[in-house]
């Protein structure tokens, strides 16, 4: 009898990759990085690729619908790689049991509350409860933020062995996006520590003025862990309520969410 192989845990050999495709995968991975119009002659450049074959390519994900042009600006990335991303979704055991839980559990809180998984160095929010409340700040499935500055971000990379979190962080100054949040590595490190010693994450105005978030891990029957949940908040919301038991609300749900993936 055969033994089933999963092959997406299996590397490829680079001389068993099929270069198109290879080069369609770049494109598209720039046009997400860039969040702008981009033309045929800026992404050659930057891709380091012949025009005719970025205009091809170009062509080609514009009528699967997974490019969409903006006028004499360029491309940006198309309504067909949301639904990609959706079916990825769907099969996600965390994804899924995040769903569910909720509607056992009834009305979520007041709060934003989102789910996130690491993609390398970054959180990608993979299920999203929007507030009623006004934070200045919607979240929607997909989006990306680097996991060092988000309140689920960092919850999940407390929780990493040490020589993994080392290979996701780069030799110099980490990203930021305010004046708040760690800089270095060293300053991670240390803010990372202090999470796995209460449980939970805080992001004080790192990604976005004016917004906290508050994180905790999610762990799989294994024990590794494998999301994280974030809870945001106005910080004059916080001022106004008077008193902060957000913490205790999101370990409450990451708690909640693990059990049902079979941690214990």
């Amino acid at each position: 009898m055969q033994t089933a192989i999963d092959e997406s845990s299996t590397p490829t050999p680079a001389d068993a990759l099929v270069p198109a495709v290879s080069r369609a995968v770049m494109l598209l991975e720039r046009l997400a990085r860039q969040r702008q119009p981009m033309s045929s002659s800026m992404l050659a450049a930057e891709l380091s690729l012949p025009r005719s074959s970025v205009h091809g390519l170009c062509n080609t994900l514009l009528h699967h619908g997974l490019l969409r042009r903006q006028g004499d600006r360029g491309f940006l990335i198309g309504s067909g790689v949301m639904n990609l991303a959706q079916a990825f979704v769907a099969d996600t055991n965390v994804t899924h049991e995040f769903g569910a839980m909720w509607r056992d559990m009834g009305p979520s809180p007041d709060e934003s509350i989102v789910l996130s998984v690491l993609d390398g160095a970054d959180c990608v929010y993979v299920a999203v409860r929007n507030s009623l409340r006004p934070l200045g700040l919607a979240f929607n499935v997909g989006m990306r933020l680097p996991a060092h500055l988000a309140g689920s971000g960092k919850a999940m990379l407390a929780w990493l062995p040490r020589p993994t979190l080392d290979a996701l962080l780069p030799a110099g100054p980490l990203a930021r996006l305010t004046d708040h949040g760690p800089h270095t590595a060293q300053q991670l490190h240390a803010e990372l520590e202090r999470i796995r010693e209460r449980g939970y994450s805080l992001d004080d105005e790192s990604v976005r003025q004016g917004v906290l978030s508050f994180g905790a891990p999610v762990f799989d029957a294994s024990g590794a862990v494998v999301a994280g949940i974030g809870m945001c908040i106005n910080k004059a919301q916080l001022a106004r309520d008077g008193t902060d038991t957000h913490h205790e609300a999101v370990m409450r749900v990451a708690r909640t969410l693990s059990a049902r993936l079979g941690a214990r």
